[in-house]
C-alpha cells in the first residue's frame, strides 16, 4: 500500500453493474450513480416492501437495464453481466435480517453465500470488469473482543445464520480473489465492505428500528423495542455508499493492496443504543407514542454491542463520515415527512445526495465520459 489514493475516477458514462438495486441501499446507490452519469445495470428481485423507495423515488427510469431475477440463476446472472460489460460491480443483493435468518437459515445461506459465489463466478467470464466491491456487514466479526471496536484484522465468525452467512461470503470473496483474480487470472480486483446499521429515508423494511419508529409515529401506536440497550454503529445510508464508491475508485486506480476487507463506520462519538435512537426519531417525528419493552418471547440471539474501527479507510482511502448521528436521524425523518406530504421524492432524494456529496472532502461530479 502506498498511502492515500488520490487519482480521479470518472463515473460519467461508466458501465456499473449493481446487484440488489431494488432494495433500500441499492436504490440510493443507483440514484447517486445515475446522478454522476453512470450507466447503471441492475440485477435483483422485485422491491422488498410496499411502498418501496425504488418506486417512490423513481429509480427505474434512470436504469440502463433492470433485470429481475434471483442470484441462484447463474445463467441469467452471467448473461446480464455479459450484456452490461461493466467496469465496476457492486454486490449488494442479500437476505439482510438476523431474525429472518433464524426463520429460514437455508434461504439465507443460499442468497448470501452461494449468491456471492455465483456473482464472482459469472464475473470471471467478463473481461471488462476491473473492480468488484462485495458488501457484507459489521456482523461478520467474531464476538470476542468485548467493547473494543472491530478492526479489519479481527477474526471472522457469527453465531446467528445471518452473521455466519456474511462471514462465509467474506471467505468466498477471499478465495476467489486468491484463486481466480489478480495474479491468478482475471485482472479485476475484489474488495469487501463492512458497514454499520444504516438509516435513511425510504426504508420500509420490517423489524428494522427506524421504520418501526416511523410506522408507530404515523399510526399513533406503541413502539415495541426488543433490545433497547444494544449498541450499534448507526449511520446514514449515504455514509457507507460513499465508502463503496471510494473503494471502487481505489480498486480502479490504486495497487493490489486495496483488494481487501474494509470497515465503514461512524465516529465513536456517535455510539448510541437502540433506545436512544428510538427516542430521538419519535421526538423529531412529533410523536407521543409510548415506547414499550416487552418480555423476551423468543430465543433469537443478537450481539449486544457492535462497533467498527474505520481508521484504515480514513487513512488510506480519504473517507470520513460527514453526517453525525443527529443529522442522520434528522435527514431520515425529513425525507419521511416529505413523502407523507406528497412531495416529489425523486427530487428530494437527489437533493439529499447532493447535500451529502457537497460535504465530502472528495468531490464527485459528472465530467468527461469514462473510457
Amino acid at each position: 500500500m502506498e498511502g492515500l489514493v488520490t487519482a480521479p475516477v470518472t463515473w460519467n458514462g461508466r458501465s456499473v453493474f449493481l446487484t440488489g438495486h431494488t432494495g433500500f441501499k441499492g436504490s440510493w446507490l443507483s440514484l447517486w450513480l445515475q446522478q454522476l452519469g453512470s450507466d447503471v445495470h441492475g440485477f435483483a428481485l422485485d422491491p422488498p416492501s410496499e411502498p418501496a423507495i425504488y418506486d417512490v423515488a423513481r429509480v427505474e427510469p434512470g436504469m440502463a437495464t433492470d433485470t429481475r431475477c434471483d442470484l441462484a440463476d447463474l445463467d441469467a446472472l452471467a448473461a446480464a453481466l455479459a450484456e452490461a460489460r461493466p467496469s465496476v460491480v457492486f454486490h449488494l443483493a442479500a437476505q439482510p435480517l438476523v431474525r429472518d435468518s433464524y426463520r429460514d437459515p437455508l434461504a439465507t445461506y443460499r442468497t448470501n453465500v452461494m449468491g456471492t459465489a455465483h456473482l464472482l463466478e459469472a464475473a470471471r467470464q467478463v473481461e471488462s470488469i476491473a473492480a468488484i466491491v462485495v458488501v457484507t456487514t459489521d456482523k461478520v466479526y467474531r464476538a470476542e473482543q468485548g467493547a473494543r471496536s472491530h478492526r479489519e484484522s479481527d477474526h471472522l465468525g457469527g453465531i446467528d445464520p445471518y452473521s455466519a452467512s456474511k462471514a462465509a461470503a467474506e471467505i468466498v470473496a477471499g478465495s476467489y480473489r486468491a484463486s481466480f483474480f489478480g495474479a491468478s487470472g482475471h485482472a479485476a480486483r475484489i474488495a469487501t465492505a463492512r458497514a454499520g446499521n444504516v438509516i435513511g429515508g425510504g426504508d420500509w423494511g420490517h423489524e428494522r428500528l427506524v421504520p418501526d419508529c416511523l410506522r408507530a409515529a404515523d399510526a399513533g401506536t406503541p413502539l415495541f423495542l426488543r433490545f433497547p440497550d444494544a449498541v450499534r454503529p448507526w449511520q446514514h445510508v449515504l455514509e457507507p455508499l460513499s465508502g463503496y464508491v471510494r473503494l471502487a475508485e481505489a480498486l480502479l486506480t490504486g495497487g493490489d493492496g486495496f483488494a481487501d476487507g474494509w470497515n465503514f463506520g461512524p465516529d465513536a462519538a456517535d455510539d448510541a443504543t437502540v433506545g436512544q435512537v428510538a427516542r430521538t426519531v419519535m421526538e423529531l417525528a412529533g410523536s407521543n407514542s409510548r415506547i414499550d419493552v416487552p418480555p423476551r418471547g423468543d430465543a433469537f440471539d443478537e450481539t449486544a454491542t457492535l462497533r467498527l474501527d474505520s481508521s484504515r479507510a480514513r487513512r488510506e482511502l480519504g473517507w470520513t463520515p460527514r453526517w453525525p448521528l443527529q443529522q442522520a436521524i434528522t435527514r431520515t425523518v425529513e425525507w419521511h415527512q416529505a413523502w407523507r406530504r406528497g412531495e416529489d421524492m425523486h427530487l428530494v432524494t437527489l437533493a439529499q445526495i447532493g447535500d451529502y456529496a457537497a460535504a465530502c472532502p472528495i468531490q464527485w461530479a459528472p465530467d468527461a465520459k469514462a473510457v
